[in-house]
């Protein structure tokens, strides 16, 4: 079953969109097949999950973190992970640059836009996000490469569309700013219900769960 999602999943993407697995709760043998079918990137969302999939995975595909990251996890971080997703304050980019610093290894980060605003979710505000990337400057370990969102939840594909748009918008800002310190390479949008919105709106990453892996268990 995996396989055959994979594969269909991939029939609909243009050339040049990346198909993430996210693999949260998800076994190493389960992330194998989706790899055996030609995904792009594993996602994980915890440290202690990915410890158990990655030692299988790791060197086929990159390996991304896609939840939340703490401080104190910075350094775990680094060791397991190709990319951070989800840089989401000034806070963590120093920890990232100090302890990336410390073994000298950049460490490439997606900074993750709060597209819809809402106060209970972690993300720059899009009226933040150039003084932000600003900060970048004096972190030489951190080496930004794009921007990733998740956008309210919603089952209707349309609804979702403004939050892409919008951290679209931005991509392509920043990209014409051509500012030294950051490339803007990478717009990681989208999942299961709303990928194909995403990629309408500019998406080359998107992260797909259960449509790969099935309902979660």
């Amino acid at each position: 079953m995996i396989s055959e999602n994979v594969k269909n999943i991939l029939s609909t993407l243009p050339q040049g969109v990346l198909l993430e697995a996210a693999a949260k709760t998800r076994t190493s043998h389960e992330v194998d097949q989706a790899i055996s079918a030609g995904i792009s990137i594993i996602g994980e969302n915890y440290l202690q999950e990915a410890e158990q999939v990655i030692p299988a995975v790791k060197g086929r595909v990159p390996v991304h973190f896609i939840g939340h990251l703490q401080t104190r996890k910075v350094k775990k971080a680094l060791e397991l992970f190709d990319m951070i997703e989800t840089v989401d304050s000034i806070k963590l980019a120093r920890e990232i640059n100090k302890r990336a610093a410390a073994i000298d290894r950049p460490m490439p980060v997606l900074i993750e836009i709060n597209s819809g605003r809402e106060p209970q979710k972690y993300g720059v505000l899009p009226e933040d996000a150039e003084e932000f990337l600003m900060s970048f400057e004096q972190m030489p370990f951190v080496k930004v490469q794009g921007l990733m969102t998740m956008g309210p939840f919603t089952e209707d594909t349309e609804k979702a569309r403004p939050y892409f748009t919008e951290t679209a918008r931005l991509f392509k800002l920043f990209s014409k700013k051509n500012i030294p310190w950051i490339t803007m390479r990478y717009l990681s949008m989208g999942m299961s219900g709303t990928y194909s919105v995403a990629v309408e709106e500019g998406a080359n990453i998107v992260r797909i769960g259960t449509r790969i892996f099935g309902p979660r268990t």
